[in-house]
């Protein structure tokens, strides 16, 4: 018997079929609908039935149902609306999972749909639904549980009820005030602010007054006064809660029920397997606090149903009626469910086998036919190539690993990697606000621990020495990430090694040096989606490894080829021709296709066999997941923050971010300073893991990122203001800020400057007609611009003795950017040594040394050189307008912070626990001696001014000034 949208009750036909949440009150035994502006207004005496449709990247719709029942809804009503969620599941096709939610205890997932909580209100239907507002408003006080999504609960308005274990709000007429039990978090109380948002916003029209009073405060503080004597005066709190509603159920371990006829049958088993659920009957498993309904696809819809019923039988018999029951079909089992088994199998990856038309283009393809039009060629996949959020014009460095030594590679091979050996590369680049910065390692398939170990610690040493300003990475070979290929652009992975450790490791254990050989039998293959992000992996020379999805570059015998599958494209070929002036330049080539080889090629392969014809598969990302972590004694534990928002990252805490292909470990600026070298072994404890039951690989790529300075490949995930990751203090302050209207952005959001960098010509423009000759000129050359913060960065770390490593890189000053305007600026390819940079920069204050003048290079530019030497005059009159009244601006400054007082840094900090009053917050450091500012942030006063305000900023953050 099958069951259709016709078949459900009126209200609830043509529902789940977009992205949302859909809401039914129950009535008389009737789904009625609730309309969205009274979303999240529950009431006790009713029952409720929520759906969330949510898309996934696929485009495929997901949905989960939950039944809300209110402390005072009748038990007939819970088992008529837990039969709704049945015939509604069965409706969207038998995949949902439901979820049984009983007020005061809801799944966390629920609660997420309602941020910031939830407050039910007495009444209901069956009480007539007289919901008068009253006239004058009445004084609650509230308990707020929870870190992530807070659990609030009207409790007795008495001093007896608070405690120093919790946190909670009073909410008078005239004054909302949240009261910080000295026992509780940072990370409660800053969740609580929320509420405190809310109830404001929603019983106030958002006009009142906020109060925060801390526990331990008396009398002399007017506010803690004020609300002590609400409470008819300061009294000691009693040492535990008086306040007892935590779950606990006695279980002895997981227990399974067949469940047949509606009554239950317990199945007795040395261990839990997954052979023990049959796919025609129901079962409920029984995990004490938390209840599984699980429905073979076999069975029927009066069995569904009757399983459903057994579960609420279940939960009045057991006495524990505020567990939760979550109901999963067979093959769409959730990760908590699958985890309760000692073993349950992976799901299958393999791909869909080709069919009909397809299967049949497929083949006349590989024997040369034309079928376009027939089939789609590798092309078309371009389009769900991932988009990279990171701009490929930037600086890069890299360094070869060799034990403890790192060997910079000159421009030209900067991206070519061999595979037994591991690299740093440091990339700078524009972003939307400021520089952004990147540093990583590449870890070869082949490499050997020692250097991987060198690597990953002399990358994390520079990120230290940069303020942790940079994002980190962590890549191995096989699984770099979209970011890792834009950044090299074209990137050659060939065999073997050069490092001494995996010289050493070879002949110690006599393997085979396949190291690459320009001169003898080398076989590439070349993949990609375009100029700025292609690949040529040198693999294993047998016919073999040819596959007809991809074009190769074979090279033996004084004699080049180029070979292209049948199912290749013309953008796949185009990029092969491009690789082969980077492998091969200037060399004869004897192109090869598919069906009409040479003997001569098959001779170099080793002859002739059969070889694959699909595309290598490569996992796509999947949707993002986010955790919070607690490590302690190595032991790594996780909770999941769903539907999350950029308010859920606390600056107390480590977060993950789980995207399938790759991982990113996000640091607040509030963890512990232990634990912040430890952040790696955190995220591949993770990946060991597999929390999600997702079959993660160990080498699943990591990134590391700071608050503050996350990069755009992260904040893409969140709606991102910036504004809030640049605030400073704990979470709890920077709430508090914002919502007493003292939080107006710490930071005004600054421009984004002028890119500094060259353009990127590593390869040749595709639209500019190709000529093989082209390669091999200097202009083909990879050029990369160097800005003189990246010069001195570099230098930073190629002479490691000639600087102190805490000291921050040095960023292009205001001065510069006003001489050098976006509109103006220079072309850095050309420009002259730096020498004869800074030549020309002097130049521009000396008046009475007129330059010589170039002659021109054609009589048809002299007009244009005139014009440009009318213009020239008032443009350096105009840059040194600017260069004056900037002079005058910090003159001007520094005679105002000559007259301010000045104080030691340790009372200026922060985290002071006597902090001087009367002073600016936001500029402490002014405050300070001459002395002690040149000491702390390693520059003069005069030298800090002149940097852009987002880096001082970062100093001062760093300092705890900010």
């Amino acid at each position: 018997m099958t069951f259709s949208m016709r078949d459900l009750d009126q209200a609830l036909q043509g529902c789940g079929q977009n992205s949302g949440i859909e809401i039914w009150r129950i009535e008389n035994f009737k789904p009625v609908t609730v309309q969205k502006e009274s979303h999240g207004k529950f009431f006790t005496g009713d029952s409720y039935i929520v759906l969330k449709t949510t898309a996934s990247r696929s485009g495929s719709l997901h949905h989960d149902i939950h039944y809300w029942l209110g402390k005072d809804s009748s038990q007939d009503e819970a088992g008529a609306v837990a039969i709704m969620t049945v015939e509604l599941d069965l409706a969207l096709g038998g995949r949902a999972v439901q979820y049984r939610e009983v007020q005061g205890y809801e799944t966390e997932k629920f609660l997420s749909y309602f941020k910031p909580c939830i407050i039910p209100q007495e009444g209901g239907v069956a009480s007539g639904f007289n919901h008068v507002k009253p006239e004058k408003h009445q004084t609650r006080l509230y308990i707020c549980k929870g870190k992530h999504v807070v659990r609030v609960k009207e409790v007795r308005f008495a001093r007896s009820t608070l405690n120093h274990d919790d946190v909670f709000i009073l909410d008078t007429e005239s004054k909302i005030f949240q009261f910080s039990g000295s026992n509780s978090s940072i990370q409660e109380r800053a969740k609580a602010l929320e509420v405190v948002q809310y109830i404001k916003d929603t019983y106030h029209d958002g006009k009142c007054d906020i109060a925060a009073v801390e526990d331990g405060r008396l009398m002399a503080d007017a506010e803690a006064g004020e609300f002590w004597g609400l409470f008819g005066g300061f009294a000691p709190l009693p040492k535990k809660s008086a306040l007892s509603d935590h779950r606990t159920a006695e279980s002895d371990g997981i227990k399974l029920f067949s469940v047949e006829k509606g009554q239950t049958k317990p199945i007795e088993a040395k261990s839990l397997q997954k052979e023990l659920l049959d796919t025609k009957k129901c079962y409920i498993l029984d995990c004490g606090l938390e209840l599984f309904v699980w429905k073979g696809k076999n069975t029927s819809i009066d069995q569904r149903k009757s399983a459903s019923q057994a579960a609420e039988v279940f939960f009045r018999s057991s006495e524990r009626p505020k567990s939760n029951l979550v109901s999963v079909m067979e093959g769409f089992e959730t990760v908590m469910f699958r985890s309760k088994f000692d073993s349950w199998p992976t799901k299958s990856t393999v791909a869909e086998p080709q069919q009909g038309r397809s299967k049949v283009a497929a083949l006349l393809q590989r024997q040369g036919v034309n079928v376009q039009g027939l089939v789609k060629t590798s092309s078309s996949s371009s389009k769900d190539e991932p988009k990279p959020y990171i701009d490929g014009t930037g600086n890069l460095l890299v360094w070869r690993i060799n034990r403890e030594e790192k060997i910079p590679l000159a421009a030209e091979d900067q991206s070519k990697f061999y595979s037994g050996d591991c690299y740093i590369f440091q990339y700078s680049y524009p972003g939307e606000e400021r520089e952004e910065h990147l540093v990583g390692t590449w870890l070869g398939k082949q490499s050997v621990d020692e250097d991987r170990a060198s690597a990953i610690s002399m990358a994390s040493k520079m990120v230290e020495s940069m303020k942790f300003m940079p994002a980190q990475a962590r890549i191995y070979e096989g699984k770099e990430p979209i970011q890792f290929f834009v950044i090299m652009q074209s990137f050659i992975t060939f065999k073997g090694g050069l490092s001494d450790a995996f010289k050493k490791y070879i002949a110690e254990n006599e393997v085979p040096d396949t190291t690459y050989d320009a001169e003898g039998v080398a076989l590439f293959r070349v993949e990609g989606s375009g100029p700025d992000n292609m690949q040529a992996i040198q693999i294993e020379a047998v016919s073999t490894g040819l596959n007809s999805s991809y074009c190769y570059i074979l090279h033996g015998d004084s004699t080049v080829f180029t070979w292209r599958g049948n199912l290749t494209s013309s953008d796949d070929q185009e990029l092969m021709e491009r690789m082969l002036d980077l492998i091969k330049p200037n060399e004869n080539t004897k192109a090869q296709k598919e069906g009409s080889e040479s003997e001569q090629f098959w001779k170099l392969l080793r002859g002739k066999s059969e070889y694959p014809s699909q595309k290598i598969k490569k996992e796509g990302e999947s949707d993002p997941h986010l955790f919070s972590c607690t490590f302690s004694n190595e032991n790594l534990k996780v909770t999941e923050i769903f539907n999350f928002t950029q308010d859920d990252l606390m600056t107390e805490d480590i977060f993950i971010l789980d995207c399938h292909t790759e991982i990113f470990v996000w640091v607040g600026q509030h963890v512990d300073p232990k634990k912040k070298p430890k952040v790696l072994a955190i995220g591949e404890k993770f990946l060991k893991h597999d929390f999600l039951l997702e079959d993660l690989a160990s080498e699943t790529p990591i990134y590391i990122v700071t608050e503050g300075n996350e990069p755009p490949f992260f904040t893409r995930f969140f709606t991102w203001d910036s504004s809030k990751s640049a605030m400073h203090g704990n979470s709890f302050q920077k709430k508090l800020a914002i919502l007493t209207n003292k939080g107006q952005p710490l930071l005004d959001k600054p421009k984004r400057r002028a890119p500094v960098y060259s353009s990127r010509s590593s390869v040749p423009d595709k639209s500019q007609p190709r000529s093989r000759s082209m390669t091999s000129t200097p202009d083909r050359a990879r050029v990369r611009g160097r800005s003189p913060a990246f010069n001195a960065l570099a230098a930073n770390f190629e002479n490691i003795g000639t600087r102190n490593q805490s000291t921050p890189p040095p960023m292009v000053s205001p001065l510069v950017r006003k001489l050098y305007p976006k509109s103006l600026a220079p072309d850095l390819t050309k420009l002259a040594p730096k020498s004869a940079a800074f030549a020309a920069r002097t130049a521009l204050f000396e008046k009475s040394r007129p330059t010589p003048q170039e002659p021109p290079s054609s009589s048809g530019s002299s007009e244009g050189t005139n014009e440009a030497e009318e213009r020239k005059p008032t443009t350096e009159q105009e840059s040194m307008s600017s260069i004056h009244e900037d002079s005058k601006e910090e003159e001007e400054e520094e005679e105002e912070e000559s007259s301010l007082p000045t104080f030691p840094y340790e009372r200026l900090k922060t985290d002071s626990e006597d902090p001087p009053s009367d002073i600016d917050l936001t500029r402490r450091e002014t405050y300070m001696t001459s002395a002690e500012f040149k000491e702390k942030f390693e520059m003069t006063k005069s030298e800090f001014c002149k940097l852009p305000k987002w880096k001082q900023n970062k100093l001062k953050m760093a300092l705890h000034l900010f």
